[in-house]
């Protein structure tokens, strides 16, 4: 399959208002040492180290706007077409993008849609087994679907359908955190270990039902305030999970189960919560096998505010000196089935995976097996040593430099 072929139901890979907006990256480019700060203007990506050697650093300078006016116009850059090409192809001797946040923690909201929160309840008395799924979706779905759709979690009005679920002998630990006052918040995946466009994703290869969750990714600075977003995919391995919640650890954290990209785009005064309240974030999965699913995330529908869920995450109780991210969850839970008639949907090696939205581009994913993709080698000390090793080289560089003038 092309990449032609690929993106061609998609509008791009950059936001629609890209000239318009403020787009970081990071770059791995074989003649550094360390992973590359960069900013997207126009069709070319500027090395942004003069500002910030992490994202996380960037994110908390204070006249963020006036520090990015003032990069050296003599910069490094990359031409971005030539950027992206090397991602999807995944070549390592080639500048290619990485996920766009290094240092931040990465967390995640679960059940905050109605629609998904009836697949988690499905799931759990299903045991992990798709086989038993269609037939409990049917039963659950006529018993809790209206309900869920109207009530607003931590109401009078969700503590009134929880006591009569209870009654029903249909209450539910997901139901808990999707309609009570608390929502799921969970840690998704280690620092430095989400991959970016073009990579591969992984799921575990015990699993026999998974899928892709398309999700805004809101991004805070080290003081819990949201700067900026950004696109994800939380991926899932429904059988894993639906054995047990206790689970989440083995179903969520694996090697390149999470994807992030393929910019973070700053908060600025075109751009903010209010504009992504009504956005809608699109999905493709296209198989090797000719498989084609076709989703949306709209964001309209979620049961919780963003501000709530940022909340629930940091604050008097938690603080992220580095700063985080927050998967805000989706509504996104294919039953589309994919061979068998009832056996609903599940990867197969080789998807190819775009997620997507006009505020924010589009991030785009290879399915592989986590135990066989390229191990994670790259973590926070790696990191400390090679931006070490950049800035005594770039040193270098500058005397020298010097010297010949």
């Amino acid at each position: 399959m092309t990449t032609t072929e690929t993106t061609r139901s998609i509008p791009g890979f950059v936001p629609v208002d890209a000239e318009d907006a403020i787009l970081i990256a990071r770059v791995a480019d074989p003649e550094r040492a360390a992973p590359v700060v960069a900013r997207l203007r126009g069709d070319t990506l500027i090395d942004l180290s003069s500002v910030a050697a992490t994202v996380s650093e960037l994110l908390d300078i204070d006249d963020l706007p006036a520090a990015l006016a003032g990069v050296d116009p003599a910069a490094r850059s990359w031409p971005s077409a030539e950027v992206f090409r090397a991602s999807l192809e995944r070549d390592p001797s080639r500048p290619r993008l990485l996920a766009p946040i290094d240092l931040q923690v990465v967390k995640a909201c679960g059940v905050t849609f109605a629609d998904s929160l009836l697949e988690r309840v499905i799931e759990e008395r299903a045991g992990g087994d798709r086989d038993l799924a269609v037939a409990i979706r049917e039963r659950v779905g006529a018993s809790l679907g209206s309900g869920l759709q109207r009530v607003r979690p931590g109401s009078p009005e969700a503590l009134a359908l929880k006591e009569s679920l209870i009654a029903e002998g249909l209450w539910s630990q997901y139901l808990e955190v999707g309609i009570g006052p608390d929502p799921e918040v969970f840690t998704k995946a280690p620092v430095l270990s989400s991959v970016g466009f073009g990579a591969e994703v992984g799921v575990r290869a015990e699993s026999r039902w998974n899928n892709p969750e398309p999700e805004l990714v809101l991004v805070m600075d080290s003081r819990g305030e949201p700067v900026a977003a950004t696109l994800g995919n939380d991926v899932n391995l429904r059988d894993i999970e639906g054995r047990s919640a206790l689970l989440l650890g083995t179903a969520k954290d694996n090697n390149a189960s999470c994807a992030v990209g393929p910019f973070l785009r700053l908060f600025d005064e075109r751009f903010d919560l209010d504009r992504l309240r009504t956005e809608t974030i699109g999905l493709r999965v296209e198989g090797v096998d000719g498989f084609v699913l076709d989703g949306t995330n709209a964001l309209e529908r979620i049961s919780r505010p963003f501000e709530e869920l940022v909340a629930a995450a940091s604050g008097d109780h938690h603080q992220y000196p580095d700063g985080f991210v927050l998967f805000t969850g989706t509504l996104f839970a294919p039953v589309q089935d994919r061979g068998e008639a009832g056996q609903g949907f599940t990867h197969r090696i080789g998807d190819r995976v775009t997620i997507w939205s006009p505020a924010l581009g589009a991030l785009v994913n290879t399915v592989g097996i986590s135990e066989q993709l390229e191990p994670w080698t790259f973590g926070v000390r790696a990191l400390m040593s090679a931006l070490a090793a950049d800035s005594v080289a770039m040193a270098a560089s500058a005397a020298a430099e010097t010297v010949s003038e």
